[in-house]
């Protein structure tokens, strides 16, 4: 899938301490579709951002949707069931963004 020309069709950021999330879909130029999330954290002593890109792709939508939320679930329900998962919950906290229509 080499042939992307990252156009940015919707973005949702999400801010999360030292840490940003950036989940963004992108139309390749046979106007497929994928999903990114994108990992920002500042380093303190250069004040360079590092970032770490996963790309998901339509085909792996439901597996990784399905693994994502019975993991999290696990760690919710069965490690931590009495942490107060809602305490660092602010709306302001995420930003989504549509592309202007042209």
């Amino acid at each position: 899938m080499g042939d992307y020309n990252k156009e940015e069709i919707f973005s949702k950021r999400v801010r999360a301490g030292k840490r940003t999330y950036f989940f963004d879909v992108k139309e390749t130029r046979s106007s497929d579709y994928y999903i990114t999330i994108t990992e920002s954290t500042k380093k303190s002593e250069d004040g360079m951002y590092v970032k770490h890109k996963l790309f998901l792709y339509k085909e792996d939508f439901n597996k990784f949707s399905d693994a994502f939320n019975e993991t999290m679930n696990y760690v919710k329900e069965e490690l931590l069931p009495e942490y107060d998962f809602d305490e660092y919950s602010r709306d302001s906290d995420t930003e989504t963004t549509l592309p202007a229509e042209g």
